[in-house]
């Protein structure tokens, strides 16, 4: 068990060696090399359920004879103008002095790097919507482009 464990050890120690000689973690992430292993690992572990080494429940054994249809939620499309106006109302009726403090407050927070729940909660009760919060973080933090790795 000991030998196990050792070897485990010495692996994880040479894959974080190969992430430390790419610059990181942030680096490793922006020169995809991240992305590359995962790709690699969900190809490895596909071709494994393909030829019966990996077993999936459902999938390449013990399959059902007869599925049963899951059951699809549809959203009526008659919501969407209802659901427009009650975001137009509820701009047009929220106090705007405490709403612009408050994602200012997020977006200071951000800056900052000081916990952000505490200031998102007080945006929530300004009735921020999810977007302008959003929104507010995306002016600090940009917005995660993933490297396409082939």
């Amino acid at each position: 068990m000991e030998a196990l464990t050792n070897e485990i050890e010495k692996r994880a120690a040479e894959y974080l060696g190969k992430i430390e000689v790419l610059g990181g973690m942030l680096k490793a992430i922006e020169r995809g090399f991240v992305q590359h292993e995962i790709q690699n690992a969900a190809y490895e572990y596909q071709q494994a359920v393909d030829e019966e080494r990996a077993i999936v429940v459902g999938v390449n054994r013990f399959e059902v004879e007869e599925e049963k249809p899951i059951p699809i939620q549809r959203i009526d499309p008659s919501l969407e103008p209802k659901q427009v106006e009650r975001l137009r109302a509820l701009r047009s009726k929220r106090d705007s002095g405490p709403w612009k403090a408050a994602l200012a407050g997020v977006e200071d927070a951000a800056r900052s790097g000081a916990n952000l729940m505490p200031r998102i909660l007080t945006a929530v009760e300004a009735c921020a919507t999810v977007g302008e919060i959003s929104d507010a973080m995306r002016r600090v933090f940009g917005e995660y482009k993933e490297a396409v790795v082939i």
